[in-house]
């Protein structure tokens, strides 16, 4: 054989070989990962050949699929759409599962999970209907239609938890759509609907509990600024700080004021107690200047801050920032500056105040099920961190009181009931109303819920809001529904 010939050949075997690489890849190593991307038509054409398992809240499913007389088989309803749609997600033939647990946990619901195999092989062998995995929630109804009703048409979200477990009793987010529009079965359909919501100025199909562009926390985050004080020993509740009408910060012109422009006890001084009840910013903001910046961001990391979670939607991570100078932490300190925080972290927050200063892992799936109801896999709730001590948990918890019982947060007293909370009202763009924020848990001594909510742009009071008066009577809607149910 001369040598072009070789040469040739030598190119031919390579290319075959490449060839079979390419090819054994492709249908062994990338199957899963191909079957699953969102734009696989055919992926999705073969999982409408069986039923999809349904969502279920206190055993009645919130989505579920009925069959249809087309090509695709199957119709998947939501029998209470817009309360649940952050909850729930939507299942689309054209842009696949997603905005939710459809999209979480879709390999259960389609029954292709590795968690199934053996009962697909049973169902194979005794021939029956190949059907995905149920998904029975740890969300209470009463609280999700409390939530859902008390936030109404603004702007915002709420998330409830059960502090011993870290179960989710709520999550709202407001706009909501139907996801019914994104699963019907005419594509036109949906793509106008799906064109429709992403070009609304309300962004409803972003989980604003979890997600989104995440809000500067306000005067919440002056729990985070407490706890760090009195873990470092050197404070109480009683600890007397500076609280004047306005702090004046280094290097910077303009000084840090109180909301009602006085002084936050006589002689410009005022407890940590005191501060707290009247949400006193001066007084956190030198409190913080004097904890320091590592301290803050040590301690919010504590809570959860910066910590990627997934309930079992991916959570956007909460965010102190780093390299902070004075006046930035000082203004860190009251949840401004660049401060972000979800709801879902907010409430994180609450719950661990009420749960001795133990974090919970939050979740959102209580079981797996069979068709027949029956369990497979069953979550068990998790401790992320231990936040605090159990003795500055107390302390946290009776300065909570007081906020509710004479401070700041009134509006989410609740008659026979000792209510711990706190107020925040966040400012987040030049000329634009304050976020009203209100984070809380009950009853104080043996909390059954922590919850917190925000409201954007003050809601229905806009610039005249404060976080007790519009987000307060949200919170306080809730906690009666979780413990009246």
């Amino acid at each position: 054989m001369n040598a072009p010939i070789r040469r040739l050949s030598t190119l031919v075997a390579v290319l075959f070989a490449t060839l079979l690489f390419a090819v054994t890849w492709i249908q062994f190593v990338s199957a899963r990962a191909i079957n699953d991307l969102p734009g696989n038509t055919r992926s999705l054409l073969a999982s409408y050949n069986r039923e999809r398992g349904s969502i279920l809240v206190a055993g009645e499913a919130i989505a579920r699929s009925t069959p249809a007389k087309d090509e695709l088989k199957w119709n998947r309803v939501y029998p209470m759409p817009t309360r649940y749609a952050h909850v729930t997600g939507y299942y689309s033939f054209v842009y696949g599962p997603g905005g939710g647990v459809e999209g979480a946990e879709n390999s259960l619901l389609s029954g292709t999970s590795d968690t199934l195999f053996y009962r697909r092989v049973s169902d194979l062998l005794t021939g029956h209907d190949p059907v995905g995995a149920s998904l029975e929630l740890t969300i209470n109804p009463a609280a999700q239609a409390a939530a859902d009703k008390a936030l109404g048409n603004q702007r915002g979200a709420v998330v409830a938890l059960d502090p011993s477990t870290g179960a989710i009793l709520a999550m709202v987010s407001h706009p909501s759509y139907d996801p019914s529009e994104l699963s019907a079965h005419s594509s036109s359909a949906v793509e106008k609907a799906w064109t429709r919501l992403l070009r609304d100025d309300g962004d409803p199909l972003i989980n604003r509990a979890i997600a989104g562009d995440l809000y500067p926390p306000g005067s919440t985050f002056k729990l985070i600024t407490a706890a760090a004080a009195l873990e470092s020993g050197k404070y109480t509740q009683d600890s007397v700080l500076p609280g004047p009408a306005a702090l004046k910060l280094p290097g910077v012109t303009t000084p840090l004021p109180n909301h009602d422009g006085q002084p936050c006890g006589p002689n410009d001084k005022t407890t940590m107690l005191h501060a707290l009840v009247i949400s006193c910013n001066t007084a956190f903001a030198d409190l913080g200047m004097t904890l320091g910046p590592e301290t803050l961001r040590d301690q919010a990391a504590k809570f959860g801050f910066g910590q990627p979670l997934k309930v079992p939607m991916s959570v956007t991570p909460s965010v102190v920032p780093a390299g902070m100078n004075e006046p930035n932490t000082a203004q860190a300190a009251i949840g401004q500056f660049s401060v972000r925080a979800t709801p879902l972290q907010m409430a994180m927050v609450a719950a661990a105040i009420g749960n001795d200063g133990v974090v919970m892992t939050p979740y959102l799936v209580r079981r797996v099920l069979t068709s027949s109801l029956k369990t497979i896999d069953e979550t068990s709730p998790q401790t992320l961190s231990e936040a605090i001590s159990t003795a500055t948990a107390r302390q946290l918890t009776t300065m909570m009181k007081a906020v509710v019982a004479e401070g700041t947060g009134r509006p989410a007293q609740i008659a026979g009931v000792e209510v711990a909370g706190k107020t925040g009202t966040a400012e987040h763009a030049p000329g634009a109303a304050p976020h009203a924020w209100f984070t809380a848990f009950a009853p104080a001594d043996k909390p059954k819920v922590a919850v917190a909510v925000v409201v954007e742009d003050g809601g229905t009071m806009g610039s005249e809001a404060a976080g007790g008066l519009v987000a307060g009577p949200i919170a306080k809607a809730v906690i009666e529904a979780v413990l009246g149910s």
